[in-house]
Formats: structure tokens, sequence, C-alpha cells
């Protein structure tokens, strides 16, 4: 049994930090879980010893604040990410602000408040020099994080599935009204990660020292390309449309349009930047989940019911 810990939990209400809040809490650590609307993290209110509180994450002050209150031996945890983002260079807005800015000023607050333990989410793929400007920001971020005197780890996870994703639950919904579907990208492959396998390694390193100061990839157990993944969509939804994989022009002119459609963006130019390289683990790399966190990973058929 670890010790018990407090946490500041970062991008906690998101699909990814409600798994690793309830790990959290089960294991009776003190968490304080900052979000824009308290509603958004409902689900986690009855969960004991986590605090929700309405907070703009990006103000230096409310940072320092929540820093302070953790006191000696607390940990952070920054999961803050976001795909789509304008134009821009070496990326857009949004990737600057939430990727980028946000690590700079954690990291500043973290030193502020003498605190040691960071625990980072990053992307398979991460790159300062990577093709898309989310895996410039997001390698930038891992940058920036290695060059601080902080005891951090880094998780780098291929896509993340699970049963309430924004990923195979998509693709689903859209094939329920598609019979046909041109897909680019349909060749590149994944390497899918189950989100309770992710939330557990997460936990887990706090614990561990041997973790500090590595970076690990994250992945699941089989390699799938991307139509293949949207065909499992389809299988999970109840139907599944024809895929049409197009080729790199007509992609990325589909992908233009669907940037400037309503609704959640499916794909955007960028996505179709970061997939000019399969996201899967390194040749001959072995799986941090299974001989580092001794987690045996899930494969896409969990969600079968």
């Amino acid at each position: 049994m670890m010790n018990e810990a407090k946490i500041l939990l970062i991008g906690g209400s998101g699909f990814i930090g409600q798994k690793i809040a309830s790990g959290l809490s089960a294991l009776g650590h003190s968490v304080l879980l900052p979000t824009r609307k308290a509603a958004y993290a409902k689900e986690l209110w009855v969960l004991p010893k986590l605090q929700v509180i309405e907070a703009n994450i990006h103000d230096p002050a409310v940072l320092a604040d929540m820093c302070q209150r953790l006191g000696p031996g607390g940990v952070v945890i920054n999961l803050v990410g976001i795909l789509h983002d304008k134009t821009g260079s070496p990326y857009g807005p949004g990737f600057l602000k939430n990727h980028v800015e946000l690590t700079k000023k954690i990291i500043a607050a973290m030193g502020a408040a003498n605190l040691k333990r960071y625990i980072h989410m990053s992307a398979l793929g991460a790159s300062s020099s990577g093709a898309s400007m989310y895996q410039r920001s997001k390698g930038d971020a891992e940058n920036l994080v290695k060059a601080s005197d902080l005891d951090w780890t880094i998780f780098r996870p291929s896509v993340v599935f699970g049963e309430n994703d924004k990923f195979i639950n998509l693709f689903a919904s859209l094939q329920k009204f598609a019979p046909v579907l041109p897909l680019g990208g349909a060749a590149v492959k994944f390497q899918p990660v189950y989100v309770s396998d992710v939330a557990q390694a997460f936990v887990k390193s706090i614990s561990m020292s041997e973790t500090i100061g590595r970076v690990f990839d994250l992945a699941g157990p089989r390699v799938y390309t991307l139509a293949e993944l949207v065909n499992f969509a389809g299988m999970v939804g109840g139907r599944k449309s024809m895929i049409i994989p197009l080729p790199k022009p007509l992609a990325y002119l589909q992908a233009g349009l669907l940037e400037m459609m309503p609704g959640p963006t499916l794909m955007s130019r960028d996505n179709l930047a970061s997939m000019s390289e399969d996201n899967v683990l390194p040749a001959g790399a072995e799986n941090a989940l299974e001989k580092v966190f001794g987690i045996n990973p899930q494969a896409l058929n969990v969600l079968i019911k």
C-alpha cells in the first residue's frame, strides 16, 4: 500500500482524468481537481477525499495557490490536452496555451511551492520537429519538463480507447448515418491503449521512484490500421459502413471541409499531418505497461459486451 498523498489533478474532469481520479481516491489519496465548471466532474463528486473546485488553471496565481495548498510531498498531475487548433507557426494559439504555456506555468508554480513530484501526459509521436502542430507542441512541452529540476515522469500513450471515448464512439455514431465512409489515412497504423490501463500506470507511478526522469510509451497489445479501427467502431455501434480510402490530396480536402462543419471535429488537416507516421511502439520496444507497471494491456474486444 502506497503512502497517502495530496494530489493536484489538472485536467481531471476529462475522459482519462476521471479514471485516474477514481483510482487515486480508491487508494486513499486526497485529490484537488480544478475545472472550469464543477458540473464537468459531477460523476466524481461522490468520491471520498476528492474536492472539485471551479478555477482558471491558466491563471498563474490560481496555480500557485493550488500548489501551496498541497503542502510538502504534494504531487501534481497534468493531463491537459487538445486535439484541434487553428493554424499557427510552429503551432496554433490553442496548442501554445494548453500544451506549452500551461506546462511552463505549472513548473513555475511547483517551484514556488517547493514541490517536486510531477507526472505529465504527452502523446506517442510527440516531437519538437514533428510533422504536425499537435506533435510539435507536445514535444516542446516535454522539453520544458525535462529541463526542469522536478522529479518528473512523462507518459506518451497511443490513441486511448474506452467505453466513453471520443474516438470509437464518434466513428460508431457516424456510421449509423453514412453507408459509405470516405476515409483519409485509412492505412495508418495505431496501437490503441485502454483507458483503465493508462490510469493504472499514472496512479502506480506516484510511488515508484524508479519512474522518475523517465519517459514511457503506452500502447495496447495489438496494432490496427485506421480502417480496421473504424470497422471495429461500426461493429460496436451495430452498423458498419463501406470504407473508401482516400488518396492524400483528397484526404486533406476532406479534412479541411470537416474542420468547418459544426459539432465535434472528426478529422483535421493537422490530424492527417500527425498520421504521416504510424502511431505504434518503436520496433523491438518493450511494452512499459507490462514490463514496468505489471499491467496486462487490454485489447479492443474489452468493449464488446
